[in-house]
């Protein structure tokens, strides 16, 4: 037994690969190629747990819960390309007193979702004073997409989808409409994410860049659905 465990951990050793993997691995499910850091940002209330939620447990997290405190963070292994992309999600406090606290965790940052709350003129509003804050805090590089959350109340909509998209193409930003309710858009936000990030790390020298708002377009004609895109 221990001579089978000894020639086991020396071939893990030897083979490269082969230890990549393991030390990827916690589990079946957990493992894969290549890791990016992806952090939710917005007002208090937005929806950014809920969303969190939704892409990574095909839950809606409906009713009272408690306001995320400063940060915390889940791990999705995706698929892209044929590549497992592991997003290590951070969802971040909206309430003032918590940005010193969220700024330290702008810099390593690979993308953000940007979110307001289609019913709230003052999340929508403050929008701009969150982009500032990105581009102080963040890498130049970084991939931003700017999200309409809660497009399933449309009694209470106060932000129309054409205002969300004058604003993103202001900024030279993708935007969608979610809705973590009804799943729309939710997954596809962090897919097309997790792709271009994906088409970064990956990038040969001659390759095109990878245009984010043609992916989008592209998947939104294969649904068939609406849904907000830009």
């Amino acid at each position: 037994m221990s001579t089978r465990k000894a020639s086991l951990k020396d071939k893990e050793t030897n083979n490269g690969t082969s230890r990549y993997v393991l030390e990827r691995c916690a589990s079946v499910n957990e493992c894969f190629d290549i890791s990016f850091k992806v952090m939710l940002l917005g007002d208090s209330a937005v929806g950014k747990t809920c969303v969190l939620v939704r892409f990574k447990d095909g839950a809606f997290l409906g009713g009272n819960f408690i306001a995320t405190v400063g940060i915390d963070f889940r791990n999705k292994v995706v698929t892209v390309d044929n590549v497992k992309v592991k997003l290590q999600i951070w969802d971040t406090a909206g309430q003032e007193r918590f940005r010193s606290v969220t700024h330290a965790y702008y810099r390593d940052a690979q993308a953000l979702l940007l979110l307001y709350d289609i019913t709230s003129k003052s999340s929508f509003d403050n929008i701009r004073a969150w982009l500032t804050e990105i581009h102080e805090y963040a890498q130049k590089d970084v991939v931003i997409m700017l999200l309409g959350n809660k497009s399933d109340m449309v009694a209470e909509r106060v932000i129309k989808r054409e205002e969300g998209e004058k604003l993103a193409k202001e900024y030279g930003v993708p935007f969608m409409e979610t809705s973590a309710k009804t799943g729309v858009n939710v997954e596809l936000a962090f897919l097309a994410v997790a792709k271009d990030l994906k088409h970064r790390a990956a990038k040969q020298p001659n390759e095109p860049k990878f245009q984010i708002h043609d992916y989008i377009e592209s998947q939104k004609q294969k649904s068939g659905c609406c849904g907000g895109y830009m």
